[in-house]
């Protein structure tokens, strides 16, 4: 396999959309290949282009992580009345 295409794969498992939009996220690893391919230099350009705005509707097509960072930690504590705004 390509970089490029080793990496669409990898995002496509991360985002979790594989299932969700197959048809678009072979269209991205498509993509991905022609990307890699040596040769018209234009044709690469062109795929490349097409690559990122089909990654950009499967990152929309993406369920909610359901993971939480430290800003939802600091949210839910203060929904539960844990932090307190300081006044200045």
């Amino acid at each position: 396999m390509s970089a490029n295409v080793e990496a669409t794969q990898a995002e496509i498992d991360r985002l979790r959309v594989g299932d969700v939009a197959p048809g678009l996220a072979q269209l991205a690893l498509s993509l991905a290949a022609s990307v890699d391919s040596p040769g018209n230099v234009t044709a690469q350009a062109n795929a490349a282009r097409e690559l990122r705005t089909v990654l950009e509707g499967l990152r929309k097509l993406a369920p909610v992580a359901q993971e939480m960072d430290r800003v939802d930690e600091l949210a839910k504590r203060r929904e539960g009345g844990l932090v307190r705004a300081r006044r200045a």
